[in-house]
């Protein structure tokens, strides 16, 4: 949760991570503030990625001279319309064109961002009009590729990718023209990894609680345009203290804006229902925090007094100080990937009777003659459609939990594709394949267990280890029902917070999932196996399906928007370095 974290042990290992995967318990319920952040606005990781572009092989379209390149980007939309995002320069009398022009994009990991490049040959008569006043359809179109975005990014080492540029109707021919070939590459901007680090602390906080002293800890926004905040960052909650010393927090520039970006500084006093007290906040850029750390001097923290809405009517509420501060430059989510690392996909689909009879239409496992798909087929293709391209191999391990095939016993782990020798299917087709022939193949029965999916996969990411690997699984798992064995299922989950693996749970139709979100760290308190021990990290997410079919925030984003953290936390805390 959050693009900084809070914690020594963990939070300078999951820059752009939460605190509440490393805290103590003794420190307080962090998970309820995490909570509380979403609330507020939090969106996933990002990273500012620079485009630049070279061209090869161009078709010569002028007569008496070589064609006169420029390049026009653009991302398409979800309704497959396209957005223009920049144009080149023209370079002139060259059909091996290197254009100085670049291209400044956020990468968003939770989503897929479809790129589309077009090389024109701008006519002879338009070279003095300015590139952005030049209307497309009057210049030569010379061909075109397009690609995700998450494909450049990931590109191993150089982020360099090479497409083929194709002509025009390229879509509706089968045979493409040979129209040279377009190198893109992605250079992540260097602030994406520049990191602050900065201990901070109150003095003379007041009581808010009855009988003992506040519980108290701090909240970190940024001011957008319009005035409004967006919350990047927490600490721990510090219990029965009015002068909290909290253990570091790192915040990445990037997100921020710049060092003289306004922030403001927020005190609350936690409480469990979630309605945290204000009680006192200043603004400050880090450029000023740095200067309370080299002066040795507090800020004053200021609440606005209740008569009133006079901004200038404040009251003193305690001072705030910065114990430490220093900025260093960490790899980032994307380094690892270039570096050698991947995301393995994983799937396990619910097979229990609460889902209905799979041949009626108010099943939840209905197969819509006229494709329309089902809760189950949306999940796999949203949350597949991201991840695929972080899985160079393509081949994902897929089961099915709670049915009884046919001639045997009910089955709370077996291969979706009918293998007793092998788990894996090709591509995402391949696990809609197997998804549709095992309904057909086996009875739905019961009950919902979660233990023996999730040891399968920990066992796969665990012989990954042991090989020496440089993987990290990700399982998602989609269910009607809350899970009953629950006890077995936190062990199984506490241990597996030590591998390479994220969990994402998906629930679908009607239940009650509010026993599920004991699962996911954000929603309550760190997972306890049955001896007592803590997940070493948060390791799950879960939404209910319904609450995002008609929202703006999808599925895929609801769930992915904190992997990148929790890989981080992984690789960080292990000393695990990408290769560059």
């Amino acid at each position: 949760m959050g693009n900084c974290c809070s914690d020594v042990a963990g939070g300078k290992m999951a820059v752009g991570g939460t605190a509440s995967d490393h805290l103590n318990s003794a420190n307080g319920p962090n998970d309820a503030v995490d909570n509380f952040l979403r609330s507020r606005g939090y969106n996933g990781l990002f990273s500012q990625i620079e485009l630049s572009f070279s061209a090869s092989g161009l078709r010569d379209r002028d007569l008496v001279s070589k064609s006169d390149p420029m390049l026009v980007l653009y991302e398409r939309g979800k309704n497959g319309a396209l957005k223009e995002l920049g144009r080149t320069e023209v370079v002139l009398n060259s059909l091996n064109p290197q254009w100085i022009t670049k291209h400044t994009l956020t990468y968003h990991f939770e989503t897929v961002q479809d790129l589309v490049f077009r090389v024109y040959d701008v006519d002879t008569q338009f070279h003095n009009a300015s590139v952005k006043m030049l209307k497309l359809e009057e210049q030569e179109h010379l061909g075109e590729a397009t690609c995700a975005l998450s494909q450049v990014v990931i590109t191993k080492f150089d982020r360099s990718m090479t497409l083929d540029l194709h002509s025009e109707d390229f879509t509706r021919s089968t045979q493409s023209r040979n129209c040279g070939k377009l190198l893109v590459h992605a250079e992540e901007c260097v602030n994406s990894k520049t990191t602050v680090e900065m201990t901070l602390r109150c003095c003379d906080l007041e009581h808010r609680d009855l009988f003992s002293r506040s519980d108290p800890f701090l909240l970190i926004s940024k001011v957008v345009e319009g005035g409004s905040h967006i919350p990047i960052c927490k600490t721990e909650v510090i219990k029965n203290d009015l002068n909290p010393i909290w253990k570091p927090v790192f915040l990445n520039i990037q997100q921020i804006g710049s060092k003289e970006s306004p922030l403001i500084m927020e005190c609350y006093n936690f409480n469990s229902n979630g309605k945290h007290d204000l009680m006192g906040k200043v603004q400050m850029s880090l450029m000023e925090l740095e200067k309370l750390y080299s002066s040795g001097q507090g800020g004053n923290l200021y609440l606005s007094a209740a008569a009133g809405h006079n901004s200038h009517n404040k009251m003193l509420k305690g001072r705030l100080y910065v114990d430490k501060y220093a900025e260093s430059v960490q790899y980032s989510f994307l380094d690892y990937l270039s570096g050698g690392f991947e995301l393995n996909f994983m799937v396990a689909v619910d097979f229990t009777a609460s889902n209905g009879n799979p041949r009626l239409p108010d099943s939840l496992h209905y197969i819509d003659p006229s494709g329309r798909p089902n809760a189950y087929q949306r999940a796999i293709s949203e949350v597949g459609e991201v991840l695929q391209y972080y899985d160079s191999d393509k081949r994902f391990p897929t089961w099915g939990f709670g049915a009884r095939p046919i001639d045997g016993p009910v089955s709370h782990c077996f291969n979706l594709n009918g293998s007793s020798h092998y788990c894996e299917v090709e591509g995402i087709q391949g696990i809609m394949k197997a998804y549709t022939s095992a309904l057909l193949n086996v009875s739905l029965a019961g009950p919902t267990l979660f233990g023996p999916v999730i040891s399968n996969a920990a066992r796969i990411a665990s012989q990954s280890v042991a090989n020496g690997g440089r993987k990290y699984f990700v399982l998602l798992i989609i269910t009607d029902g809350v899970v009953t064995d629950l006890q077995e299922t936190k062990d199984a989950l506490v241990k597996a917070s030590d591998l390479p693996l994220s969990i994402l749970i998906v629930g679908v139709g009607g239940a009650d999932f509010k026993e599920m979100e004991i699962l996911d760290a954000d929603k309550g308190e760190r997972l306890e196996n049955s001896s007592g021990r803590l997940a070493s990290r948060d390791i799950v997410q879960f939404v209910p399906f319904r609450d995002v079919q008609s929202g703006e925030i999808s599925v895929v984003q609801a769930l992915l928007a904190e992997l990148p953290t929790q890989f981080l936390t992984y690789v960080r805390s292990r000393s695990i370095q990408p290769t560059v």
